[in-house]
């Protein structure tokens, strides 16, 4: 009985240290989705990599960043964990993922909704 207890203990032990592993801002969540666990914005809505983009450097602009708008970072935001924030050509900040610049998607109408992920082949869900 002992042995069960304490099994029982190390594995919740180490489930909630696993789920303190992942730091995020506040502007990012994980959504469950027919691709897994994705991140998501607060209302739910899946974010996107863009293969086009360079480490810490997004090229989508002006009619690309219409139909994928970027997930601003406010002039409050500091980097947590694998996320930081950088500046577009704009002048506005973006939040990456381990230097993966993060996206929006037009199209999306739900959360969880992942209509964006393999468009053109340069499109894909950011997964935590």
């Amino acid at each position: 009985m002992k042995l069960v207890v304490l099994s029982i203990l190390l594995s919740l032990g180490l489930t909630m240290h696993s789920a303190k592993a992942f730091e995020s801002p506040k502007d990012v969540t994980v959504s469950p989705t027919k691709h897994g666990e994705v991140l998501a914005d607060t209302k739910g809505m899946t974010l996107y990599t863009f293969d086009q983009d360079s480490a810490g450097k997004s090229v989508c602009l002006d009619k690309c960043a219409e139909q994928w708008p970027p997930l601003t970072a406010g002039a409050e935001a500091t980097p947590v964990g694998d996320f930081s924030v950088i500046e577009r050509d704009d002048g506005t900040r973006q939040w990456t993922y381990r230097e993966q610049p993060l996206y929006g998607w037009f199209r999306d109408e739900n959360p969880g909704d992942t209509t964006g992920h393999g468009f053109r082949g340069v499109w894909r869900v950011a997964k935590p």
